[in-house]
């Protein structure tokens, strides 16, 4: 089968098409993905298995020329790209309303003019805003900030293939773990880092507040093996586990006892959002174990070069 990957330099993106390109099912991956991160790991490094399948086209999500003209023979459609900039995400809503709401609306229409047989879009488990209670969902969305509020536009567009082709809404926790793509943003990646190199931990707010996660090589692992899994078309979370603040840090102080940590307007209370776990979708997608969240910690500081 053809694949088409949107974002496929990202941080999600990257370790997907590592894995579609070992896939014996897949003949060819189009990455197509405007760089507007400037990261360009997925081009660096020794070269992937089966190199030969991967191209890279430079596009953008409201180029409607470009996306009809890309999608000729594509069978399947990974939908990653967004504007994902967490941190400054009530900054600057027009930029995420026009690239994540609008840019998934020209996809989908040109998919609806293709012969596409399964899409894929990547939403965020931020569209149920904040709760105290787990959520799952049937959960009513209630997004906070443009950022989620642009997923979930993004998400009425690509529900409308659902009486046509495969679909799937995905809404994933905060993804963490090592890549050569990955975000510094994301806050366990931040906390890491830090942890690694100046043994010293910024904490936002009181450090009370827990949201749910996902390791990337799962989120990587389930997109791939959607390829041949019997997954009916909905919307679906995808969670690994949910933890607090203060959790993150307490297995990373185990792992280096000479950690300090400041708070930075410690009070402030900030809201908190936990995500249950969908049993079925992990067990089929096959991701239903995970590893000690302290021997994930560990894996992830052996992979910096000091």
């Amino acid at each position: 089968m053809k694949v088409l990957v949107t974002g496929g330099a990202g941080y999600i993106g990257t370790e997907l098409v590592n894995l579609l390109v070992s896939d014996e099912n897949v003949k060819q991956v189009i990455v197509y993905d405007n760089l507007s991160r400037l990261n360009f790991n997925l081009f660096l490094g020794l070269k992937l298995k089966n190199h030969q399948k991967l191209s890279f086209v430079k596009g953008e999500l409201l180029d409607s020329r470009g996306l009809r003209k890309i999608l000729k023979g594509v069978d399947v459609v990974y939908h990653l790209a967004a504007k994902v900039t967490t941190p400054f995400a009530s900054s600057d809503g027009h930029v995420y309303e026009q690239v994540n709401h609008w840019g998934t609306a020209e996809l989908v229409y040109a998919v609806e003019e293709s012969n596409v047989k399964k899409f894929i879009y990547t939403s965020s488990s931020g569209v149920y805003g904040s709760s105290m209670e787990a959520v799952d969902e049937s959960h009513s969305p209630d997004p906070k900030t443009p950022y989620a509020v642009s997923k979930l536009r993004g998400e009425d567009h690509v529900r409308r293939l659902m009486n046509k082709i495969d679909t799937y809404i995905f809404r994933c926790g905060n993804v963490y773990g090592y890549s050569k793509s990955m975000r510094f943003d994301a806050v366990i990646n931040k906390f890491v880092f830090e942890a690694n190199f100046d043994k010293r931990i910024t904490i936002q707010g009181d450090g009370k507040q827990s949201r749910s996660f996902i390791h990337i090589d799962l989120v990587s692992k389930a997109l791939n093996n959607l390829l041949t899994v019997d997954l009916p078309s909905g919307t679906y979370n995808l969670v690994e586990r949910s933890l607090k603040v203060f959790d993150i840090v307490d297995e990373l102080k185990q792992l280096i006892p000479e950690l300090e940590f400041i708070f930075i307007n410690q009070h402030m209370k900030l809201h908190q959002l936990n995500v249950k776990e969908n049993q079925m979708v992990n067990k089929t997608l096959g991701i239903s174990s995970h590893q000690n969240l302290k021997e994930e910690l560990a894996e992830f500081l052996s992979r910096f070069s000091f």
